[in-house]
């Protein structure tokens, strides 16, 4: 019988024709092609403030550079001493050259990798992991996209936004009379680091079970990309005529590494690229193969079994908002306690180098610059300029609990907290003082280690009140950010991720790195670690105040107008 019907089927069930086999593809095509309408479309205004400020730092660095460090002579002294501080290459790059471009290419690049990493990973999880976290990636996968194409539009969407980023970099160097060709490989250096980073983006996607975890991870992956590629600076060989120096091995297990090997404007040589893209080619042949594979919504990495009976902590809002973000804090936590170390440790060494070489005295000018600035014991000078580092852990860790109140309302789970007795002014202000609390231990574990370690290190037992006063100083900055972008949650909830991280972005570049970099004081003036109070020789907190002012008025008024709006989910 069975036979029979199959024999009474026309031909054309049996065999697929040419012109059905042909418009297979081209179905494949057009359905990839609106999912990458759909990403551009839901990602402009975030890739926009992304790309744009990052091509606005580069031009902005070109541009202090060539009024800072004009001449010839000054450019050479800038990287004497930078070579004779391994702090400095840690934080900045890798000197390869005395011309303006070479100089401008060391101020910035690492600064500017680092931000196209977490840009990339960033969209790589939101498009990926947090789409199955949602459930939309279960009803796409529904549809003739099934489950690779999604990833491959992300791929191509994330790829498609670097290759922006690059053009978009370039044209910012070349705005200040950069050569072009330079300017382009320096820009080619930004976006290969992106590409790189977009591909550790969608394989942690695959390993863990929600976007908060792969986020974490994938931040993590580009600061120890960051880490690694200085240590590798601080510990390589000085070449030449004193101006170029080669990276020692742990730079090359970095992409941010990998791009200063570009060197733009002195070897323009395009070879790295190649690790980059190999890079990315060996990482999403592992991300096709899990997602064949991998059930929608499964981790590799399972979720650790939770608890039979809740503690008592989470019957009320304030516990919740904890457990949802001590991972969070941990990690930030964690990132003070190596920065207080850093501080601790190199501040001896740093006084010593200078004491040993009057040549090098200027060096305390330059790390003067740092951060808030201040003038007295050198070590206390540099101290207070790795607290300034600090300071940015702290207010990004009160950054993502602006973050989480965001991701909260928009998956839904606040508006089912509001079905209880829970007023939404009750709900703001517990996230808020767990941001307080966050804000503090990250601060305060950076202290610790930095009086700790310099005393381990040989120095006088009074570095410890010194690391306290420097972790102190920069509490209203990271208050401010917190009050500050609780009240952008409030107003303008939807804009409150892209906005919360490209605020931290920028005034941790222009309060920390501008006067650096010769930054004019009325730009360095916007940021808020400008303000910070300077507690080397006699301390000034009026900045502190008003940043304390700031923050609370911040709160005050986002607690008064979330009463009045509706939740916006999505």
């Amino acid at each position: 019988m069975s036979a029979t019907t199959t024999e009474t089927r026309p031909p054309s069930s049996r065999h697929e024709s040419p012109s059905s086999a042909a418009a297979r593809p081209q179905g494949a095509l057009r359905v990839l092609g609106v999912l990458l309408r759909q990403r551009l479309r839901r990602d402009r205004w975030q890739l926009l403030i992304w790309i744009l400020g990052i091509a606005l730092l580069a031009l902005f660095s070109a541009s202090s550079i060539q009024t800072t460090y004009g001449d010839a002579n000054g450019r050479v002294d800038l990287l004497t001493l930078a070579i004779a501080n391994p702090a400095i290459l840690m934080l900045r790059g890798l000197p390869q050259g005395s011309s303006l471009g070479a100089v401008t290419f060391f101020e910035i690049f690492t600064f500017l990798a680092l931000l196209a990493g977490l840009m990339s990973t960033f969209l790589a999880v939101r498009h990926s992991r947090a789409e199955e976290e949602s459930g939309r990636a279960e009803l796409v996968a529904s549809t003739p996209a099934a489950r690779i194409l999604p990833t491959v539009a992300t791929l191509i969407h994330g790829v498609l936004a670097n290759v922006v980023l690059a053009v978009a970099t370039a044209l910012g160097f070349m705005a200040l009379g950069l050569p072009a060709y330079g300017s382009f490989v320096a820009g080619a250096a930004v976006g290969g680091a992106g590409i790189a980073f977009l591909a550790v983006g969608l394989l942690l996607a695959q390993l863990m079970m929600t976007s908060r975890g792969a986020n974490g991870f994938a931040s993590a992956v580009v600061v120890l990309a960051y880490v690694l590629r200085g240590v590798g600076d601080a510990t390589g060989t000085v070449t030449g005529d004193g101006t170029h120096m080669i990276a020692s091995w742990p730079s090359w297990l970095s992409p941010i590494g990998w791009g200063e090997q570009f060197a733009p404007y002195t070897v323009n040589d395009w070879r790295p690229l190649l690790l980059d893209l190999a890079l990315a080619a060996v990482l999403m042949v592992i991300v096709f193969a899990l997602q064949s594979v991998r059930d929608s919504g499964a981790g590799l990495i399972p979720e650790r079994a939770g608890r039979r009976d809740a503690r008592p902590a989470l019957n009320g809002p304030l516990g919740l908002a904890w457990r949802l973000q001590w991972p969070t804090i941990l990690g930030w936590t964690v990132g003070g306690l190596f920065t207080g170390l850093l501080a601790g440790a190199l501040g001896s060494v740093v006084n010593s180098s200078i004491a040993d070489d009057p040549n090098l005295a200027g060096i305390r000018e330059a790390i003067g610059t740092i951060g808030s600035g201040g003038s007295g014991p050198l070590t206390q000078i540099f101290v207070a300029a790795i607290f300034s580092l600090a300071g940015v852990l702290a207010a990004a860790c009160a950054t993502q609990v602006a973050i989480r109140l965001r991701q909260e309302e928009a998956a839904g789970a606040a508006e089912v907290m509001m079905s209880t007795p829970l007023s939404r002014v009750r709900w703001l202000l517990d996230f808020l003082l767990v941001g307080v609390i966050a804000i503090v231990l990250v601060l305060l574990a950076a202290g610790i280690a930095s009086g700790l370690s310099a005393v381990a290190s040989g120095e006088d037992a009074s570095l410890i009140n010194d690391s306290f006063a420097a972790a102190a100083a920069q509490l209203p900055v990271a208050f401010v950010y917190l009050g500050v972008l609780a009240l952008v949650f409030v107003v303008v909830p939807r804009w409150t991720i892209p906005l919360a991280w490209t605020l931290l972005g920028l005034g941790a570049f222009i309060g920390i790195f501008g006067g650096l970099i010769g930054f004019p004081k009325g730009v360095r003036d916007l940021s808020p670690f400008s303000h910070a109070p300077v507690v080397v020789g006699t301390v000034d907190w009026t900045g502190g105040f008003w940043m304390f002012g700031i923050a609370i008025v911040a709160t005050a008024a986002a607690a008064l107008l979330i009463r009045r709006r509706d939740f916006a989910i999505g």
